[in-house]
């Protein structure tokens, strides 16, 4: 099998704003064909990052490379759309017109402003001035503005950000649907929602440092814990320390919390207690949401 083409590799960057630590040792690569997003809370790095790779926020220490290494950035960023701030067009212009200016300061073709209208659902509104415009419109259109010249990956920061629930959800449908055609896509967002909903992969970030990188499915395979409730809690907790599945136990207001490292059914983890004359009265398997690894990770340690 061919590996995949590697759109960007970010390797230990690190960024400083005076004594602030804003990134440290962000490393990770983003590869053709795939939805990243990188998530965390307000100030955790995500528009700092981006803002490094899009050459408007000057990197402290740490490399990062577009297409292999074989592009010098600003060769690199032809092929690149992005929105990092809020959509900025001429306001009695049309949508159209304002897309056609883009297209003659970037020497694109005229042609490709009905396609990308089409794909952003403003066909019917492209002879409407953009001073008319929702912010969901708004923010279609600018979509539309950096698609225009066929970009390898399109890159958007906080892309529903303000938007109500409606223009959420056509956001995120356009989102997918320029995936689906091959685009690699790369979106900073807080909303875990948002993340789940439409990325393939997660970076989850939480004042500037790396917390979880991978699959968005891998965030969400954990092993669960139990709820066990036994007349001798002391006891269980002390036989459960043995278990090699167990990773550890906490009690709770009489509960015993059981976190595992490794997969264990309920009947397993019963018949190994009763062996070890621990009867229990209680026993309930639990999987923690994704929302509750989501805030674990983020809060403050």
């Amino acid at each position: 099998m061919k590996p995949l083409e590697t759109i960007l590799s970010i390797k230990n960057l690190n960024k400083r704003y005076g004594s602030l630590q804003a990134l440290k040792n962000v490393t990770f690569d983003i590869h053709k064909g795939n939805v990243y997003g990188i998530l965390g809370p307000n100030g955790s790095g995500k528009s700092t990052t981006l803002g490094i790779i899009l050459n408007v926020v000057n990197k402290t220490s740490g490399e990062y490379s577009w297409f292999d290494g074989n592009m010098q950035t600003h060769e690199a960023l032809k092929k690149v759309g992005a929105i990092i701030e809020r959509p900025n067009f001429y306001p009695y212009m049309t949508a159209k017109e304002n897309l056609e200016l883009v297209c003659k300061i970037k020497s694109i073709n005229y042609a490709k402003v009905n396609e990308k209208l089409e794909l952003v659902g403003l066909v019917d509104r492209q002879d409407s001035k953009f001073s008319t415009f929702s912010l969901g419109m708004k923010q279609r259109l600018a979509i539309a503005s950096a698609l225009l010249n066929d970009p390898e990956i399109l890159i958007l920061d906080e892309p529903t950000n303000g938007l109500d629930p409606q223009g959420i959800h056509q956001i995120r449908d356009i989102i997918k649907h320029i995936a689906a055609q091959g685009t690699t896509i790369l979106l900073a967002s807080h909303l875990l929602d948002e993340v789940e909903k439409v990325c393939t992969h997660a970076l989850v970030l939480r004042k500037g440092e790396v917390l979880y990188s991978g699959l968005v499915d891998g965030m969400s395979v954990n092993q669960g814990f139990f709820e066990l409730r036994a007349d001798d809690t002391e006891n269980l907790i002390s036989v459960l320390k043995t278990h090699p599945a167990v990773k550890n136990s906490v009690n709770e207001e009489g509960k015993v919390l059981v976190y595992l490292k490794d997969k264990l059914e309920p009947k397993e983890l019963n018949q190994f207690l009763f062996e070890n004359n621990i009867v229990l009265s209680h026993l309930v398997k639990r999987k923690n949401s994704l929302e509750e690894q989501f805030l674990e990770l983020t809060k403050n340690k």
